[in-house]
């Protein structure tokens, strides 16, 4: 256990706003439609309203502050980006759910309906457009981002969400993980992510890495829905997700997400969602803070996580070989987790599940300060993972694995380069 010391921090929030277009879909009319999809919940966009108490529903107490005690200059947000409507397999409107989610107090959504052959059962031409309007309408700058994507589907070697493109690609436009690749690379701006990695028997090709496409897939799904994804496939002989695609040579920050398929979007404690630290609340400064890796993975509302390695921030790169290398990791769920006992653990490459060089122990609202020793010739990342020692992992590895507990949060990766 290495030696550590804490202490507590509390900010203020602060956002800024700036109007961002999107894609070739010109903007609606914000207010009225909003107005207008408040639907059977009558007070739903009142509650939604700056500065006034959201409706009473069933979700977690308000969490931490939104300012990180390890950085500066920029504010967290808490982000849904993996959501469905019956445009593909939902059952919700999508009339519905820009608002279900603002409502839910996210502060970052984007629907993803599945792309996958002749529209069928799956996104048209239309109903592209149709998403495109109603995320312009939803949108608020600066308080709310609202944001169109589509979830690439091969029913054998995975699934990919993509936003910030002004098309979408099904599988007759890409039939295979590279031939999306090539089609994203072909749209400066796109960004993408891994879905519930591995749970799809090919494993985007065994997550064959194309490195034209490495910058602009900037998610790996480490949470879907309540599940962790850490372990994976592992009782059936697979690689740890996480291990196979970092050792690949992908460099994805890591996500939570809902992927909700029901009617009640946003509401659900206990499923995945992401943490973004942007210098505003508007698509362009989001898509900024996914590209950088500012994020993190959770299944935690009202969460903030934030870290540094030798000052270097969460999914950025340390130059470095071999050294000692200190950690500042600031993790905070608020009053409702005041005392309550965390885990920090120290994640790097192993061969079907990540190695844990390091455990140490934190209390919630505290900075952990600790050193590691960390040699890029073991292998060029390090993730940290953030647990609940008194609840178990649902899906453990190994037996005796330090992760075998239960998973709050991850870390975006650092990549170690000499």
């Amino acid at each position: 256990m290495s030696g550590h010391h804490s202490h507590h921090c509390h900010h203020d929030d602060g956002r800024a706003a700036g109007e961002v277009p999107y894609g070739q879909v010109p903007p609606g009319p914000a207010v009225a439609r909003r107005a207008l999809l408040a639907g059977a919940g009558g007070a739903l966009m009142l509650a939604a309203l700056p500065g006034q108490a959201r409706a009473a529903q069933s979700r977690m107490p308000d969490g931490a502050a939104r300012a990180s005690a390890v950085t500066q200059g920029t504010t967290l947000v808490h982000a849904d980006m993996h959501n469905h409507t019956v445009m593909s397999d939902g059952d919700g409107s999508a009339d519905a759910a820009f608002a279900s989610m603002r409502e839910a107090g996210l502060d970052v959504a984007a629907l993803t309906d599945h792309a996958t052959l002749f529209a069928i059962d799956g996104l048209s031409s239309g109903e592209w457009r149709t998403t495109g309007e109603l995320a312009n309408a939803a949108n608020d700058p600066g308080r709310f981002t609202a944001i169109r994507g589509f979830e690439w589907s091969h029913p054998l070697q995975g699934h990919i969400n993509v936003w910030n493109t002004s098309d979408f690609a099904d599988l007759l436009r890409a039939s295979s993980p590279g031939g999306l690749y090539s089609w994203l690379t072909g749209r400066s701006g796109g960004l993408a992510s891994f879905n519930h990695p591995g749970r799809e028997v090919g494993r985007f090709n065994n997550f064959s890495f194309n490195a034209s496409a490495r910058a602009q897939l900037v998610g790996l799904e480490m949470f879907n829905r309540t599940d962790d994804y850490l372990f994976e496939g592992w009782s059936s002989g697979l690689t740890s997700p996480l291990v196979a695609c970092l050792n690949a040579g992908w460099r994805p920050g890591l996500t939570g997400v809902t992927d909700e398929h029901g009617t009640t979007w946003g509401f659900h404690e206990g499923k995945g969602r992401s943490g973004l630290w942007v210098t505003e609340n508007t698509r362009d400064a989001v898509f900024a803070a996914m590209a950088a890796r500012r994020m993190f993975a959770t299944r935690v509302s009202g969460l903030r996580v934030d870290a540094t390695a030798n000052g270097v921030r969460m999914g950025g790169v340390l130059n470095t070989g071999a050294a000692d290398v200190r950690f500042l990791v600031d993790v905070d769920r608020g009053a409702a987790w005041d005392g309550k006992p965390l885990r920090v653990q120290v994640l790097r490459p192993g061969t079907s599940a990540p190695a844990v060089v390091d455990v140490v122990d934190t209390v919630n609202g505290t900075v952990a300060d600790f050193t590691v020793p960390l040699d890029a010739a073991d292998g060029n990342w390090v993730v940290l993972r953030v647990s609940d020692p008194a609840a178990a992992n649902g899906s453990p590895g190994p037996a005796g694995h330090p992760c075998n507990d239960f998973g709050v949060a991850y870390t975006s990766p650092w990549w170690l380069r000499p």
